[in-house]
């Protein structure tokens, strides 16, 4: 599995998202994802889901050392000593010592910026988490984080897929070598029934999910978490990774409409 480096850590550039899996079925989506290799699980204070988590890693044998761990504090918790608690809660339940990555999940219209970010390096300081950054952040927000306070950002993780353009977001975080992590890389289910990536993926004996998976991490930078329960579908996204998409696939995919965005909460950034 190809790795980007970022801010000290390995980011698997292929992971499993979890948002909406709960309980038993998430305990055993993360333990199947972690026997097929899989080695980068993503989830959140908001998902729940945490205490499911820590018992598959737990029960899973994978050494700590080879396994990334993301996790996220809600938008309600930004403030200093929230945000303490909340990691303190989300580090146990995930029955780690330590995070790879810790992230700002929602921008808030309150939030101390400068404070929020020097409570995050403290407890990177403090080897809590090795590293951290933000997610749905816009370009606007990006520059005050980065420029402004100087945070040794690790990622933004935004919606990204075939259907939604995020040309201007990549530029800028391209120049300053942050990754971008795609979640709902596969556009909420809607990329396995477009009739464009299903003639691609005719053509190279896969499936539409995977030739909007292979569009993703065949770009720079780029890392992508889907959400699969399913063993199935776990093995499929892992398969896509051998789809060799050529220039005229790529123009295709170019061609489509871009404007299709799946996540826009009322609490959400104005996007650029």
């Amino acid at each position: 599995m190809e790795q980007l480096q970022t801010q000290g850590i390995s980011l698997p550039r292929l992971g499993l998202g979890t948002y909406r899996m709960q309980g038993d079925a998430c305990r055993a989506a993360v333990e199947s994802a972690l026997g097929l290799g899989y080695r980068h699980i993503d989830t959140a204070e908001m998902y729940g889901n945490e205490e499911a988590i820590g018992a598959a890693i737990a029960a899973s044998g994978v050494a700590r050392k080879d396994l990334h761990v993301t996790t996220k504090v809600w938008n309600e918790n930004l403030a200093p000593d929230a945000m303490r608690r909340a990691f303190d809660t989300s580090l146990k339940k995930l029955r780690l010592d330590q995070v790879d990555l810790y992230l700002v999940h929602w921008p808030a219209p309150n939030m101390n910026l400068p404070a929020m970010f020097e409570t995050l390096m403290k407890l990177k300081q403090e080897g809590r988490t090795r590293a951290i950054g933000v997610a749905n952040f816009n370009v606007a927000l990006l520059k005050k984080v980065v420029e402004e306070i100087k945070a040794p950002i690790a990622c933004n993780q935004v919606e990204y897929h075939v259907m939604l353009d995020q040309t201007a977001l990549r530029k800028y975080l391209s120049a300053k070598s942050i990754p971008l992590v795609a979640y709902c890389p596969l556009a909420q289910g809607r990329a396995a029934s477009n009739e464009t990536l299903m003639a691609i993926g005719k053509k190279h004996g896969a499936t539409a999910a995977q030739v909007a998976l292979k569009w993703l991490l065949d770009q720079d930078g780029v890392a992508a978490i889907p959400k699969a329960s399913r063993k199935e579908s776990q093995q499929a996204n892992l398969d896509a990774l051998n789809v060799g998409l050529d220039d005229e696939d790529r123009q295709a995919i170019a061609n489509l409409p871009k404007d299709r965005r799946c996540v826009s909460p009322g609490f959400a950034p104005a996007w650029d």
